[in-house]
C-alpha cells in the first residue's frame, strides 16, 4: 500500500425521520431513510512514526481526542489488541460538510478514519466489523461505510440497504446558526409533554412536506421528519428556507437530521440555477446531486 491514502466520504441527507419513544438507554427508537449526496469532506492519511495525529484548517473543527476521527482512531487501535494510545499515523482532515447541520459531516470522518486506518495499519478488519466499531461512536456511522440509500432503525445504526433512489439534483442550505443533535431532541421531547400525549405508539405521525417520485415501483415518497417542527418553532428560519426551495421549483424539501440545515430536490439540470436563485447574505447555500451505494462506498475506499 503507498504511504498516503486520499478519501472523500460523502454527506447524507434523511429523507425520512420518525422519531418514536425514548428508551431506557436515553436515546429514542428511530425509523429513517438515510440518502448519500455527493458533498463530501477529505481526508488524507499518511504513515508518519511517533504519536497519532490530526490537524484541520476549518475554524471550530477540533483537532484533538473530541474530534469524532481521533475517537475512531483510538477505537480502531483498541479493537487491534494495541496497547497505549494510536501511533504512527496523521491525518488531514478538509471539510466541506458543514458542521450541525444534520448532514452527518462527523460521523462520515469517523467511518472514513476507520477505513483509513485500517488500511494504512495493515489491519484488513472486515467492513461488519468496522461497522460494528462505528456503531459504538455513533448512531450515524455505520450508515457511511454503507451509503446509498438505506433504512436505518433502533438509534440508526440498525441498517437496511433498499434500493437506491433515481439520480436527483440536491441543493443544501445551512443557515447562519447550528443545531445540536440533544437539543433537537429535547425540544422534541417538551413539545410532546406540552401537548398531554401521554399514550405511547411505537411512532407519532410524521411531520410530512412532499410526495416526491424516487424511481420505486412502489410509487412516490412522502418526505418527512419529525424534529422539523420543533426546531422550527425555535428557529423559524427553517420553514422559511423549506418554503424558499419549494418557492424556486423543488420537487421536495425538508430539514435533514436535526438541523439545521434543510434540502430541496430538483432535477438534477436544474439544481445549480435554483441554488443560484437561493443566495442570501446569511444562508450557505450549496449544490449535490444523490449518491448510489457503489459510487458513495468507492469514494469511501470500500
Amino acid at each position: 500500500m503507498s504511504r498516503t491514502l486520499i478519501l472523500h466520504p460523502s454527506a447524507k441527507i434523511n429523507l425520512t425521520l420518525h422519531v418514536g419513544s425514548k428508551r431506557d438507554d436515553g436515546y429514542h427508537d428511530l425509523r429513517t431513510l438515510l440518502q448519500s449526496i455527493t458533498l463530501n469532506d477529505t481526508l488524507t492519511f499518511s504513515a508518519r512514526r511517533g504519536p497519532f495525529s490530526l490537524a484541520s484548517r476549518t475554524p471550530g473543527v477540533p483537532s484533538d481526542r473530541t474530534n469524532l476521527v481521533w475517537r475512531a482512531a483510538e477505537a480502531l487501535w483498541a479493537a487491534l489488541g494495541r496497547t497505549g494510545d494510536p501511533r504512527d499515523a496523521h491525518i488531514k482532515l478538509d471539510k466541506a460538510i458543514p458542521t450541525q447541520a444534520g448532514l452527518g459531516g462527523g460521523s462520515a470522518d469517523a467511518a472514513a478514519a476507520l477505513v483509513g486506518l485500517n488500511k494504512l495499519w495493515g489491519a484488513r478488519l472486515s467492513r461488519r466489523v468496522l461497522m460494528r466499531l462505528g456503531a459504538q461512536l455513533g448512531s450515524d456511522v455505520p450508515f457511511f461505510l454503507q451509503g446509498g440509500t438505506a433504512l436505518g432503525i433502533g438509534r440508526g445504526e440498525e441498517l437496511y440497504p433498499v434500493d437506491d433512489v433515481e439520480r436527483m439534483g440536491v441543493v443544501i442550505i445551512k443557515p447562519s446558526f447550528g443545531v445540536s443533535t440533544a437539543d433537537a431532541y429535547g425540544w422534541l421531547d417538551a413539545d410532546r409533554a406540552s401537548e398531554n400525549r401521554n399514550r405511547e405508539p411505537e411512532f407519532l405521525d410524521p411531520s410530512v412536506s412532499d410526495m416526491v417520485e424516487v424511481g420505486w415501483p412502489s410509487g412516490p415518497l412522502a418526505l418527512s421528519n419529525d424534529l422539523m417542527g420543533p426546531v422550527a418553532m425555535r428557529h423559524p428560519a427553517v420553514f422559511e428556507m423549506v418554503q424558499a426551495c419549494l418557492g424556486v421549483g423543488a420537487i421536495g424539501a425538508q430539514m435533514t437530521g436535526s438541523g439545521s440545515a434543510v434540502f430541496g430536490l430538483f432535477p438534477e439540470s436544474v439544481a445549480s440555477k435554483a441554488a443560484r436563485q437561493l443566495k442570501r447574505p446569511d444562508w450557505l447555500v450549496l449544490v449535490a446531486r444523490t449518491q448510489s451505494r457503489r459510487e458513495a462506498a468507492r469514494r469511501m475506499g470500500l
